[in-house]
């Protein structure tokens, strides 16, 4: 769909060749022709390489300080302020850069299913591949309202194969993300990363939502046959994506969500899954989600049969499938449910502590919430030799704009009005840690994730466990009885409390900053997607 130069004049932009909410199939000719080096994998998805930047760059996230908004913002480590003044110079750059552009994309779409609530969102680029993407991950507008979209809430200029200036006052690098929530505008600069666009959006909802007392949450959400929604919070590599695209369940979505007074919505048209060890046998529904129409960045490709190779994570372990959640066949779709009937944290625990379940009092779940826990294993991240522990507050502090508090408080009142049960899983290591213990099956998980959506494990009985004070199921079904008590599981009784009094240490530390009002430095950078 051809889109008038002119459209664009009203940001500086003149004279350029524009096309606006292109097909995928034209977007594939556009991205083959372009020179970046695009291809397309034998199993139909488009392959984009976003160069040297494989994943976010959070320290070059910047937030513009208004009088407006500032008194809202969680200002420090996470949301890095910047003067209006220098927001102009990096925009003008960017405008700068997509004005030597030949040919511009556009593509105009919604942030949030919800019609209420909906955000509209331009985003104006200079690759094929990044309007594929967001053609993917924003809700994609019926022919009908791309013709009524009028002016956007929020306008995303990537220039990201240009760089930013690090001599502008308050610019670190010639790496630049930068947002003005007066002006509505979000500017991308020195990286080429696909995924700073969806995390965009995801800030933005993340500061307009809670003002209308809707919960922004970092989780994937699924409902059951009988309307029964369960929503799933977790750290990249913990199962979100995994364990919501269920097929005895309708995905609602598997990353982005808010709860309203109406019940649950996601905000994304699409899913955005890892790509690293993909496998069909575990994972059949994003296997087959995977052909023409979706997009894998930064895999790793036979050069003459273009089979994808999963296993091969040269580029980045953070390689990524990106696809319209319409190519999930068990999909709610408008993308919405009623009010969550359980909540589930996520986490994989490389030390092998936490129990493989427990149910937790609304006091553990504001714990848990704001600790946002999983841990980092040696092999991912160079200078990682054994397993880290990693907090993230809310399961995504890096896209948090108000204090983890708010969206803490806002959880537990609106999980109380309906009942909401919580839950803690581990999906992580048993019987010892990363090197000594066992990966917890994916089966076993499986089997404790049917059991509490059943139902039939909130009337299990419970014990508590000796370090976390946490209410360990006696029984659960499809699961070993002895694997449910993770002390119970380990040959050294004395290594395990040692390895648990040293985690619950971590979790008080962490938890302690948050208490007293402050702020805490976020090192989950690169594992909350």
């Amino acid at each position: 769909m051809n889109f008038g130069a002119e459209s664009l004049g009203v940001y500086g932009i003149r004279g350029k060749k524009v096309l606006r909410n292109a097909a995928p199939a034209v977007l594939y000719e556009e991205a083959i022709r372009g020179g970046d080096g695009d291809l397309i994998a034998a199993n139909g998805c488009l392959l984009a390489n976003s160069g040297e930047r494989t994943g976010r760059s959070p320290l070059d996230k910047r937030i513009v300080r208004n009088p407006e908004s500032e008194k809202d913002i969680w200002w420090g480590d996470v949301n890095i302020p910047l003067t209006d003044e220098s927001f102009t110079k990096v925009r003008q750059r960017a405008i700068d850069y997509l004005n030597d552009c030949s040919q511009l994309y556009v593509f105009d779409g919604f942030a949030g299913w919800n019609k209420r609530y909906r955000q509209k969102i331009r985003v104006i680029s200079s690759r094929p591949y990044h309007a594929l993407f967001m053609h993917n991950m924003l809700v994609r507008p019926t022919a009908e309202e791309l013709a009524d979209f009028g002016e956007p809430d929020y306008v995303i200029f990537n220039a990201g194969a240009g760089t930013a200036d690090p001599s502008i006052e308050g610019i670190s690098s010639t790496t630049s993300v930068s947002l003005s929530l007066e002006r509505g505008e979000f500017v991308i600069l020195g990286t080429e990363y696909a995924g700073e666009m969806k995390k965009g959006v995801f800030t933005v909802m993340n500061y307009l939502m809670p003002k209308r007392d809707v919960l922004s949450m970092h989780c994937s959400a699924n409902e059951g046959e009988a309307g029964d929604v369960a929503l799933f919070f977790g750290l990249s590599g913990t199962g979100k994506t995994t364990l919501s695209t269920d097929p005895n369940r309708w995905l609602i979505g598997d990353d982005e969500h808010c709860w309203s007074d109406e019940g649950v919505f996601n905000i994304e048209g699409g899913c955005y899954a890892k790509g690293a060890g993909l496998e069909r046998e575990k994972e059949p529904e994003i296997w087959d989600a995977l052909r023409f129409g979706a997009l894998l960045e930064n895999v790793v490709c036979d050069e003459e049969t273009r089979e994808v190779d999963f296993d091969d994570v040269s580029l980045t372990e953070n390689t990524r499938a990106c696809y319209p959640i319409e190519h999930i066949d068990r999909i709610k779709k408008p993308c919405e449910g009623p009010q969550p009937n359980n909540i589930l944290f996520l986490t994989c625990d490389a030390f092998g502590v936490l129990p493989p379940v427990s149910k937790l009092d609304p006091e553990q779940a504001r714990y848990y919430f704001i600790n946002g826990y999983t841990a980092k294993i040696p092999g991912t991240e160079q200078g990682v030799t054994e397993p880290e522990a990693v907090f993230s507050a809310c399961f995504g502090a890096p896209f948090l704009v108000w204090h983890p508090m708010k969206y803490a408080e806002m959880l537990a009142e609106k999980a109380e009005a309906v009942g909401a049960r919580f839950w803690l899983v581990n999906t992580g290591w048993s019987g010892g840690g990363y090197g000594v213990g066992k990966r917890i099956a994916l089966a076993h998980t499986r089997a404790i994730v049917q059991a509490i959506l059943s139902g039939s494990l909130a009337e299990a009985g419970f014990n508590k466990d000796r370090a976390f004070d946490l209410s360990i199921p006696k029984i659960c079904p499809g699961v070993p009885t002895e694997l449910l008590d993770p002390r119970l599981v380990w040959k050294d009784k004395a290594a395990y409390d040692q390895a648990a009094e040293r985690l619950k240490d971590l979790f008080e530390e962490n938890y302690a900053s948050f208490k007293a009002g402050g702020s805490s430095v976020d090192s989950a950078s690169a594992q909350s997607r």
